[in-house]
C-alpha cells in the first residue's frame, strides 16, 4: 500500500502530540481496567472458589467471561464504525463497572459465572475500541509509538495484577468487606476514573452513516463461536470425542456456515464484510494473528505454571518473576515503534518478532527441574522481545489495509481472530500438558527410585515424621500409584513433601511443559512461514480522522459544484433537479470542466 510521503507537513486536520497524548491517557485507563482485572482475578480464583464452595466449577467463571468478551468484540467494532467510537467505549466501561460490582456480591459460583459473563460484555469493547480510536486520531506511521503505551499497560498489569490479587485473596477482610470481594470492587473506582478521563479527553469527529445493522450475522456468530469456545474450555474434561464435545463441534460448524452465508448476503453492511478476505495483507495478518495467538497464549499460560510448580513460587511471586518477559516486550515495542515511525515499513517487524518467539520457545523446551535462573530469565526476555515486535505491527497492517471508515471493524476482527487463536492454543496445550503428565511423573519416579537420595528419603525417620510424607511413602510402598495422578488436580502436595520425594513430580511436570513449549515453537514457526508472504506495506502519514474530514470537504465541494452546474443547466437548484439530472445529464460543459 503506497501512502502520503512521510514528511508531508502538518495538516490542520491532525491533532497535536499533546492532544493525542491526552486522549491516549484516557484510553489507557480503560484498557488498564480490563488488563488488571484478568491478572487479579486469575491470581485470586482459587481462594474465591474455596470461599464459594465451588472449586470444581471455577472453569465456568473463566469460560463465561471469555465467551461474552470474544463475541462482543466484532459487534463493538462494527457499531462504532457506524455511530462513533466514544459512546460505545463509554458504554463498554460502564458495563464493565456494573459487572464488577455485581461480581463482588456473588454468593455462589453459578452466580459469579453469570455476573462475569455480563462483565465480559464490557471487556469486549475495551481493547479493540481503544486501538481503533488510536487508528482514528494518529497517522499510521506514528501509531506504533503510541500503541507501545498500551503494551506498557499490559506489562504493568501483569506485574502488579498478581500482587494485588494475592493481597486481596490472602486478606480475611478489608474495611469490613471480605478480602476477595475487593478483587472486583477495585474495578469500580478505577472504572469511574476511566469514565471521567475518556469523557473529558476524547473528542472525535464522526460522520454518521446510514446502514442496516447486521443483527442476523451477530446471532449466527454467537451460534457458531459460543459452542466452539465452550468445547475449547471444557473438552479436556468432557473428552474430545464425547457426546457433548461432538454436539458443540456440530453446532459451531453450522453456526459458522450460517454466518458466512449471512455475511455474503449483507455485503458492506456485514459485521465482518467478506470482501476484506480478498485483501492479501488482511488474510495474512489475520491468519498470522490466529497462529501467533495460539503460540503466544500457550507459552504464557505455561510459564507461570512452571514457576509455581517446578520452582515453588507463589502466584504473587510468579507474576514478579515474569518481569524479564514484560521488560523485553516493552523494550521491543518502543524500539519497533520508533523505527516504524521513521521508515514507514511494517513487514519486517512481525517476521523478526515471530522468529524470536520461535527461538525462545525452542529454548524453553529444553528447560528442566534444575534449570538455572539466568537461563530462564534470558529465555523469557527473548520471548518478550518477540511479542513486542509482533502484536502492534499486525494490528497496524490490518488497519492500513482498509478504508478509514472501517478501522473499527478491522481492528476488532484482528482482536477477535487473535483471541480465537489464543483460546484454541490454550485448549490444545493444556490437553498436551495433562495428557502426558501422568506417564511422565510415573517414569520420573521409576528413575528416581534407583537413586540413593530417594532411597534414603524413604527410610529417613525425620521425613516420615511428617504426616504428608508418611502417607505418601506408604502409598508408594503399597503400590498405590493413584497418588501420582492426583497431583494433576491438586499440585499443592508437591510443596508439602520432602524435596527428595517431590523432585520426581517436578521432573514430570517440566517434561510435559517442555512438550508444550516445543509444540508452541512449531505453531509459531508455521506463523512465520505465513508472514513471509505478507506484501510490502508503507504506512501513510495521514490519520483516518484527517482523511475523513478531507473526504467530507471534497464531498461538500462537489455538491456545491453540482449545484452550480444545475443552475447553469436550467436555472434549478439541486433539490429541484431529478435524480437523472443530478447524475450529470443536465450539466453544462463549463460545469463538467469544474468538476474535473
Amino acid at each position: 500500500m503506497t501512502a502520503t510521503p512521510a514528511h508531508a507537513g502538518h495538516s490542520s486536520d491532525e491533532l497535536t502530540h499533546r492532544q493525542i497524548t491526552t486522549i491516549i491517557l484516557g484510553l489507557m485507563s480503560g484498557m488498564f481496567l480490563a488488563a488488571l482485572d484478568q491478572n487479579v482475578v486469575g491470581t485470586a480464583m482459587k481462594t474465591i472458589a474455596d470461599e464459594l464452595h465451588g472449586l470444581d466449577q471455577q472453569v465456568w467463571v473463566t469460560t463465561a467471561y471469555l465467551i461474552t468478551s470474544t463475541i462482543s468484540t466484532p459487534i463493538y467494532g462494527k457499531l462504532s464504525d457506524l455511530y462513533g467510537r466514544k459512546k460505545f467505549f463509554l458504554t463498554a466501561i460502564t458495563i464493565f463497572i456494573i459487572g464488577s460490582a455485581m461480581c463482588s456480591f456473588a454468593t455462589s459460583m453459578p452466580m459469579l459465572s453469570l455476573f462475569r459473563a455480563f462483565q465480559g460484555l464490557g471487556a469486549g469493547g475495551l481493547f479493540s475500541l481503544a486501538l481503533a480510536i488510536v487508528g482514528d486520531i494518529v497517522p499510521p506511521r506514528e501509531r506504533a509509538k503510541y500503541q507501545g503505551y498500551f503494551l506498557a499497560v499490559f506489562g504493568t498489569s501483569s506485574v502488579f495484577g498478581p500482587i494485588i490479587g494475592g493481597f486481596f485473596s490472602e486478606a480475611p477482610t478489608v474495611i469490613g468487606i471480605t478480602g476477595w470481594r475487593w478483587v472486583f470492587l477495585i474495578n469500580v473506582p478505577v472504572g469511574i476514573f476511566a469514565l471521567v478521563a475518556v469523557t473529558m479527553t476524547l473528542h472525535l469527529h464522526h460522520v454518521k452513516r446510514q446502514a442496516v445493522i447486521d443483527w442476523l450475522g451477530a446471532v449466527a456468530l454467537v451460534v457458531g463461536v459460543v459452542p466452539l469456545l465452550l468445547v475449547a474450555e471444557q473438552g479436556r474434561t468432557w473428552g474430545w470425542t464425547s457426546t457433548g464435545s461432538l454436539a458443540c463441534f456440530a453446532i459451531g460448524a453450522v453456526g459458522l456456515l450460517a454466518f458466512v452465508l449471512v455475511e455474503a448476503r449483507m455485503g458492506d453492511s456485514a459485521l465482518i464484510p467478506l470482501r476484506i478476505f480478498r485483501n492479501r495483507t488482511i488474510v495474512i495478518s489475520l491468519t498470522g494473528g490466529i497462529v501467533i495467538g495460539a503460540g503466544m497464549f500457550g507459552g504464557m499460560i505455561t510459564l507461570p505454571q512452571y514457576l509455581q510448580i517446578v520452582h515453588g513460587s507463589s502466584p504473587t511471586m510468579s507474576g514478579v518473576q515474569l518481569l524479564p518477559l514484560v521488560l523485553g516486550m516493552m523494550i521491543a515495542s518502543v524500539v519497533s515503534g520508533q523505527l516504524i515511525s521513521r521508515t514507514g515499513h511494517v513487514r519486517i517487524f512481525p517476521i523478526i518478532g515471530v522468529l524470536l518467539m520461535t527461538t525462545a520457545l525452542l529454548l524453553l523446551s529444553r528447560i528442566g527441574a534444575d534449570t538455572p535462573w539466568w537461563q530462564l530469565i534470558t529465555f523469557m526476555a527473548i520471548f518478550g522481545l518477540g511479542l513486542g515486535n509482533t502484536m502492534q505491527p499486525l494490528t497496524l497492517a490490518v488497519q492500513s489495509a482498509v478504508a478509514p471508515r472501517e478501522i473499527g471493524m478491522a481492528t476488532s476482527a484482528a482482536t477477535f481472530f487473535r483471541q480465537m487463536g489464543g483460546t484454541l492454543g490454550v485448549a490444545v496445550f493444556l490437553s498436551l500438558l495433562f495428557n502426558t503428565l501422568g506417564d511422565n511423573i510415573k517414569t520420573a519416579f521409576i528413575n528416581a527410585a534407583k537413586t540413593p537420595a530417594f532411597q534414603s528419603a524413604l527410610r529417613d525417620p525425620n521425613v516420615l515424621a511428617n504426616p504428608d510424607n508418611a502417607s505418601f511413602v506408604k502409598a508408594l510402598t503399597t503400590g498405590d500409584t493413584s497418588v501420582l495422578s492426583a497431583v494433576s488436580s491438586d499440585s499443592s502436595i508437591i510443596g508439602r513433601l520432602d524435596p527428595r520425594l517431590a523432585y520426581p513430580f517436578k521432573v514430570g511436570f517440566s517434561q510435559s511443559m517442555d512438550l508444550v513449549f516445543l509444540v508452541g515453537a512449531i505453531v509459531c514457526a508455521a506463523g512465520l512461514v505465513v508472514l513471509l508472504f505478507m506484501p510490502k506495506i508503507v504506512l501513510s502519514s495521514r490519520s483516518a480522522s484527517a482523511q475523513l474530514k478531507a473526504e467530507a470537504r471534497e464531498h461538500t465541494l462537489r455538491d456545491d459544484l453540482v449545484e452550480v452546474a444545475a443552475i447553469e443547466a436550467g436555472g434549478h437548484t439541486m433539490d429541484e433537479l431529478s435524480d437523472d439530472d443530478q447524475e450529470g445529464g443536465g450539466q453544462s460543459p463549463s460545469a463538467l470542466v469544474g468538476l474535473h
